[in-house]
């Protein structure tokens, strides 16, 4: 990648990374719900997610190249579906019990979300394949910004989190309302998606 391009590059990663997905929105519904201890753990789950989404999108790049491009708006579908059905989910959670939070809020869960993440695949993929691959086809270069982009998602699933950390005390007392904002923040992640 030419240098000139590193800034803007740089800037695809922070809009990618902190704007609202379900990553994003379950740190923070995480952070809210259970606490800070419970949604670190979730979150070293999301950040395993996104370095092997990551890594998958270097081997796909490589041997696949512009190929795929054709495909990526077929993943865009089964991403919203998952998405709503996050959504869902946020919507008819109720007060957080000891026994929920460990069912629900967990390594597994994290890396389940960052598994099955469209958003994700799709950053990880527009990275290299807009921003790497049109200068440098070899995989040492694909697979360097490859081993660097679980330093963007993930840091920025972090500042929901810790966001949701500060707000944990006004969310018990809005539960409902706060629940209802961030499942129709994840409707309009579902619906930009499609139209998209």
């Amino acid at each position: 990648m030419p240098v000139e391009l590193i800034p803007a590059f740089l800037f695809y990663c922070l809009v990618g990374s902190i704007t609202p997905g379900p990553a994003n929105l379950c740190s923070l519904a995480s952070a809210l719900n259970f606490g800070k201890k419970q949604a670190l753990i979730q979150w070293r789950g999301l950040f395993t997610g996104f370095t092997i989404v990551s890594l998958c999108a270097v081997f796909i790049t490589y041997f696949v190249g512009a190929a795929m491009g054709t495909y990526v708006k077929y993943l865009s579908y089964v991403g919203a579906a998952y998405i709503l059905w996050l959504a869902w989910h946020i919507w008819k959670s109720g007060d957080p019990s000891e026994v929920n939070a460990r069912e629900r809020c967990n390594f597994y869960t994290g890396l389940f979300v960052n598994l099955t993440n469209v958003k994700v695949m799709i950053y990880c993929l527009t990275a290299l394949s807009a921003y790497v691959l049109p200068y440098r086809q070899d995989f040492l270069s694909l697979l360097i910004v490859g081993i660097l982009l679980p330093f963007t998602g993930p840091v920025a699933n972090l500042v929901w989190l810790f966001s949701g950390v500060a707000l944990q005390k006004f969310f018990s007392r809005h539960r409902r309302p706060l629940n209802a904002i961030m499942a129709l923040s994840l409707v309009f992640c579902a619906y930009s998606m499609i139209i998209h």
